[in-house]
């Protein structure tokens, strides 16, 4: 079995990974540390089996990561976390969360879980081999199926803004997935010939319905939309901030080349190039990003 553990305490990441290779488990391939750095495509592409996540992270927490992820994860899930409210509990299992283990960790219940958890994993893939072997019809109903689920360009647009958002230095930021996200969004409206992006408020709204879906009572929506603008606009931030104490490094820096006039306003940079050195600083900062703007780059540079 291949396993993945998210954790945002590197204590707790080696007890499990010593608890799994010493009783002969399986093998760990990756590591995170909040939820934000967890993504299906990179589970998928790894082939994890078993996910072992931390309920509470400071970014994103595991139970909005399992909320993301579950609709593609093919693997199992089992959740980590001190919290033992009925609630909290209910929620994970609804979201597809196969089992729950308590801190502190105990090894036998660790042991025991992930041995009952890896038995019932096999024997789904056997039956599935055998399903597969037995219809020929579902190899050609298929590819049809999963169309509409996860299209393979979003699939490399989400993967380049990835790369970009990395060299930005905002991947491990709450509002990398929202960003993420409108990609993806904007992708599919240029696929059926929307050319102009819609308004910031809108694309909001459709980031939060591709989560919650259309039937997202209007109180959620509008209270994920307002979410979604401050993440993003955090992370924008951020993302200032890097690039400005890049170019104060070096001004020949190919990012800071790159980036600073592409994804902002010059007098952004200056003003935080400024900040940086001490000489200046602007309360009223952060209302001035340009958020449009930046969008409007990242989905252009994630085209290529």
């Amino acid at each position: 079995m291949k396993f993945f553990i998210v954790d945002d305490s590197a204590t707790i990441r080696v007890m499990l990974s010593n608890i799994i290779e010493e009783e002969g488990l399986g093998t760990i391939i990756g590591e995170a540390g909040d939820g934000s750095e967890v993504y299906s495509d990179i589970l998928a592409n790894q082939g994890v089996d078993i996910l072992l996540i931390d309920l509470l992270m400071p970014n994103r927490d595991g139970i909005e990561t399992v909320r993301e992820i579950s609709p593609f994860f093919q693997g199992k899930i089992i959740m980590i976390s001190q919290v033992e409210t009925k609630d909290m509990i209910g929620e994970a299992y609804a979201l597809g969360v196969d089992h729950y283990i308590t801190k502190p960790i105990n090894r036998l219940e660790v042991v025991s879980i992930l041995k009952k958890v890896s038995d019932h994993l096999r024997m789904e893939k056997s039956l599935n081999d055998i399903q597969k072997s037995l219809s020929v019809l579902k190899n050609h109903i298929q590819p049809q199926e999963s169309k509409n689920l996860f299209p393979m360009h979003q699939n490399r647009i989400v993967s380049s803004g990835k790369n970009i958002l990395l060299e930005l230095g905002i991947i491990g930021e709450s509002g990398n997935k929202d960003l993420l996200d409108i990609l993806a969004i904007m992708d599919q409206f240029e696929k059926d010939g929307v050319r102009e992006i819609p308004p910031l408020k809108e694309l909001y709204e459709y980031v939060v319905k591709k989560r919650y879906g259309d039937s997202a009572p209007p109180d959620v929506v509008k209270k994920e939309i307002k979410a979604a603008e401050q993440r993003i606009r955090r992370a924008i931030h951020q993302a200032i901030e890097h690039i400005a104490s890049l170019g104060l490094t070096d001004y020949t820096n190919l990012k800071f080349e790159n980036y600073s006039s592409r994804f902002f306003d010059y007098s952004q940079i200056r003003m935080k190039m400024l900040e940086l050195e001490g000489k200046k600083h602007d309360e009223h900062y952060h209302s001035r990003i340009n958020i449009k703007k930046f969008i409007q780059a990242l989905y252009m540079e994630a085209k290529g």
